[in-house]
């Protein structure tokens, strides 16, 4: 199978972000049908992407590390960089 057959199980929490007039498509998934841990991702306007290498066992914990993170270095630590990797 490759990447692109791989089919993905997208968390209710994915979807865009607004902050400081900045808009970034979060995406919080994993491999459809199973129960591994989720992947977070963060696109931004320019079709840039921040992945975290860590993986989060539930949504909500990889939800609650993308606003930590906001918090602690603001929306614009996403455009600020092309592609990044975080943890």
């Amino acid at each position: 199978m490759t990447q692109a057959d791989k089919q993905y199980e997208f968390s209710e929490f994915s979807g865009e972000f607004v902050d400081d007039d900045v808009t970034v498509i979060l995406r919080i998934y994993r491999s459809a049908g199973t129960y591994l841990d989720w992947t977070l991702e963060v696109l931004d306007e320019e079709g840039n992407t921040t992945v975290w290498n860590d993986t989060f066992v539930t949504d909500r914990e990889a939800f609650e590390e993308f606003l930590a993170t906001v918090r602690r270095n603001g929306i614009h630590t996403f455009s600020d960089q092309p592609v990044q990797r975080l943890h």
